[in-house]
């Protein structure tokens, strides 16, 4: 499944503790550097990480894209799971 159809399948879906897990600590790592134009939400969707792990590839780090990495693994296999 390409990223577009993840970021489609995740749509509406509230993200399992794993992946709202990454996604906080997303923010607390790299929200200054990479996520300045987003604002974090309480309660994430599957695809507002999958949304956080695209903008991390794009503005930040090597470091940033490896945890973007993370994030999308997560995404996978929460999707998978619910399938």
């Amino acid at each position: 499944m390409d990223f577009e159809a993840l970021k489609q399948a995740g749509a509406g879906r509230s993200a399992p503790e794993a992946v709202a897990a990454l996604y906080r600590e997303a923010y607390a790592r790299y929200g200054v550097s990479a996520l300045w134009s987003r604002r974090a939400r309480t309660e994430p969707t599957i695809t507002m990480a999958l949304v956080v792990a695209d903008a991390l590839r794009r503005e930040g780090d090597l470091a940033a894209r490896r945890f973007a990495a993370r994030i999308e693994e997560a995404c996978r296999a929460a999707v998978a799971a619910a399938e």
